[in-house]
Parts: structure tokens; C-alpha cells; sequence
């Protein structure tokens, strides 16, 4: 896709976002203003629209598509149907029966673990990471090490927001990062 079509379909996007995403003021906390995609997620063509521009912002340069628990795997389980590839889930701590890879992460209230099944990667797969939000980048930091440790290459991370003044996407500066819109 030309730059040209690219800053089209973001500006396209972008527009989608701020008529359809919910603002919700002092959630989960007093001073937070947090971003609802469930209204997004819910209509159909903008759905679509926000799936597509993350996808085509990597066509050709990703074999399997990894979302994180739990609106990351909407987002993952979308455009790997759109692209014809596959699906990889990487989920919170204990959710996974076999034998796991596990990465855990600092979070501004402690910290979390993510996991991945040691075997569902084949070494080398060109793996592209999305999730709804970038913010420290540490549960997408996680994802990564775990992609990495199971052989896999990290292809880039695709987010639908990204949070101004909050350092993610220097976390993530060894990875190419795509987001739909930054708030």
C-alpha cells in the first residue's frame, strides 16, 4: 500500500474512532480518562474498517497473527480470518492446559504474567502482535519475549490507540509499531 493510501485509510480510521469509541471520565480511576472500544467492536463496518488498516499496515510481512487477553484476541482472531493466516492467543497466567512459555511484566499496581503453549509456534514464523491499547508497553513487551523465546520472529505490533506521553512505544523501539490513532 503507498503512503498515500496508508495516511487515507488512517485518516479514515481515525474518524471512525472518534465517533464510535466511548470516553469514559474517572475510570478505573479518579483522573483517568479511558477509551471504550466495545462501540467499535460492536458496529460491523467500522469493525472492519479498524481490522483492515492494522492488517494492511503489515500485508505480506506476517505468517500468524497474536492477540493478547482479551481484546487483543478480537482484534488477532479478525485479521487473521481477513489475511488467511493464523491465530495465536497469549493469555493471562494459568489459562493454558499444556506446557508454557511464561513472561511476566510490571504493571503501575504490581505485576502480571502471560503465557504462551511451548509448541504452538513453529520456530520462525513471522508473527504480528495487535492489542487495543498501547500505553508502557509492558504486557506487549511480555508478548514479544514470549513470541521471541519460542522461536518466533516478531513481524510488528499493531495497536488500535496508542497513549500519548507514556513511554510504550519507546519500550517497544526494537519492534515496528502501527497505531490507528493516538490519544
Amino acid at each position: 500500500m503507498s503512503d498515500h493510501a496508508q495516511n487515507a485509510e488512517t485518516s479514515h480510521v481515525s474518524a471512525v474512532l472518534d465517533e464510535l469509541c466511548a470516553t469514559v471520565e474517572d475510570y478505573p480511576s479518579e483522573g483517568i480518562v479511558f477509551k471504550d472500544l466495545t462501540p467499535v467492536f460492536a458496529d460491523g463496518p467500522a469493525f472492519k474498517t479498524m481490522v483492515d488498516a492494522i492488517a494492511n499496515a503489515f500485508e505480506g510481512s506476517f505468517d500468524a497473527v497474536a492477540g493478547i487477553e482479551a481484546r487483543g484476541f478480537l482484534l488477532a482472531a479478525a485479521a487473521a480470518y481477513a489475511t488467511g493466516t493464523g491465530v495465536i492467543t497469549i493469555r493471562k497466567a494459568g489459562k493454558l492446559p499444556r506446557e508454557v512459555f511464561a513472561e511476566s511484566y510490571a504493571l503501575e499496581y504490581g505485576e502480571a504474567t502471560l503465557e504462551l503453549h511451548k509448541e504452538d509456534v513453529p520456530a520462525g514464523t513471522r508473527v504480528l502482535i495487535l492489542d487495543d491499547v498501547l500505553a508502557t508497553g509492558g504486557t506487549i513487551g511480555a508478548a514479544a519475549a514470549l513470541l521471541e523465546r519460542s522461536g518466533a520472529v516478531v513481524a510488528g505490533v499493531g495497536v488500535v490507540l496508542e497513549i500519548e506521553g507514556l513511554p510504550g512505544r519507546s519500550n517497544l523501539a526494537d519492534y515496528e509499531v502501527v497505531s490507528l490513532q493516538k490519544v
